[in-house]
């Protein structure tokens, strides 16, 4: 508390914000550096396809099937079982109208029948799958690695 200075016993009430804005930015420099190492993805290897990129409407579900042959929605590590559950309860609640399965190119075709098999099942229609590019090289590329 503070006396103003021309005499009078009255107390200044102000504050100062000094010390509040330099703990916002320290707070905003450390959430700038750590959110990025929040964010961890499942590593999968997509198959290679020739196939476009479709625009998207609206928000989806999210299937990740790992080489290992887990199952991930949203991130989220799920059995088969509890899959079927959640998609079913996301499709009522109205949540999703469109699920991606991003598989690993490793996985048994059988697994993803059987993921697939869960989206249909838990009344979702529209379902994707996730391929990366395929990459194409040039010709001469090709005559250069035949020659030798």
């Amino acid at each position: 508390m503070a006396i103003s200075s021309n005499g009078n016993k009255r107390l200044l009430s102000e504050i100062n914000v000094t010390p509040l804005v330099d703990v916002m930015l320290v707070l905003l420099i450390i959430f700038m550096v750590t959110a990025p190492m929040m964010t961890r993805g499942i590593d999968v290897k997509l198959p290679e396809t020739t196939a476009k990129v479709l625009p998207q409407k609206k928000a989806h579900a999210q299937i990740i099937v790992s080489s290992k042959g887990e199952i991930y929605l949203d991130s989220m590590p799920v059995d088969e079982n509890t899959l079927k559950v959640m998609l079913a309860t996301m499709k009522r609640k109205g949540n999703t109208s469109q699920v991606i399965l991003r598989a690993d190119k490793s996985v048994p075709y059988g697994m993803v029948a059987r993921v697939m098999a869960a989206v249909k099942e838990a009344g979702i229609e529209n379902l994707g799958l996730v391929t990366a590019p395929e990459k194409v090289t040039s010709p001469d590329y090709q005559k250069d690695v035949s020659n030798n």
